[in-house]
């Protein structure tokens, strides 16, 4: 009995191993090399984006590079932030619409229903997006942050994209590791399926002792003598 149990034990942490080893080939193959495409084409897209913000930033005076709202190109900060949230009272639907340019990058204007909030997404190799709210300049100070962010960003995606392929080495060296306990099961297994036929000889033998007639049991065809009168 303490063999058995030992034995099942063994083939449960097994198939623990066989699980974990399963999750593995599937991260390898799949989740972690499509991660690390998307990674790169991240690092890529903020990369083109950082050098055309950096080729449509022409500050005036006041810090201030040009916009164009709905068809009309603002050089006054003040100016700018009202017309963003002249064209959000204008909005009659939550779809996006064309807003206008901003350093480099389309604009687009929508509406979250769920968190009740306008929006705004540049679009450029890759899309950033904002919510607004009711300042004139804050919403411009939103953009700016938004652009201004993607250095940051950048830097995150390439930390990432390393944690992730040193994920993928170690997998990769794992899933080689053969179950640490695979000769114990083996010798225990072998051993108790020696004892197993073992107990069923002693029983078929067992069986037939007690099943041969002893000697005083009558012979069988028999008659017994009939009784006197």
């Amino acid at each position: 009995m303490d063999l058995d149990i030992d034995v099942q034990r063994l083939k449960l942490l097994k198939a623990n191993h066989l699980s974990q080893r399963y999750a593995l080939e599937d991260q390898i193959i799949k989740y972690l090399p499509q991660k690390i495409v998307s990674l790169e084409q991240r690092i890529e897209g903020y990369t083109a984006d950082m050098n055309r913000l950096k080729e449509n930033t022409h500050p005036n005076e006041d810090g201030f590079s040009p916009m164009e709202v709905e068809g009309t190109v603002y050089t006054n900060k003040k100016a700018a932030g009202s017309a963003i949230l002249a064209a959000c009272h204008a909005m009659t639907s939550p779809d996006p619409v064309p807003l206008g340019q901003y350093r480099g990058f389309a604009m687009e204007l929508s509406f979250e229903s769920f968190s009740k909030e306008f929006r705004i997404t540049l679009k450029g190799a890759l899309t950033h997006t904002t919510g607004l709210g009711t300042d004139i300049f804050g919403n411009i100070l939103r953009l700016d942050n938004l652009l201004g962010g993607m250095e940051e960003r950048l830097i995150a995606c390439r930390e990432e994209l390393a944690n992730v392929n040193v994920q993928l080495d170690n997998a990769k060296q794992e899933v080689e590791k053969p179950f640490p306990q695979e000769d114990e099961q083996k010798t225990k297994s072998a051993r108790l399926d020696e004892l197993n036929i073992l107990l069923n000889m002693d029983k078929r033998e067992s069986e037939i002792v007690d099943g041969e007639p002893g000697e005083d049991a009558p012979a069988a065809g028999r008659d017994e003598p009939a009784p006197e009168r």
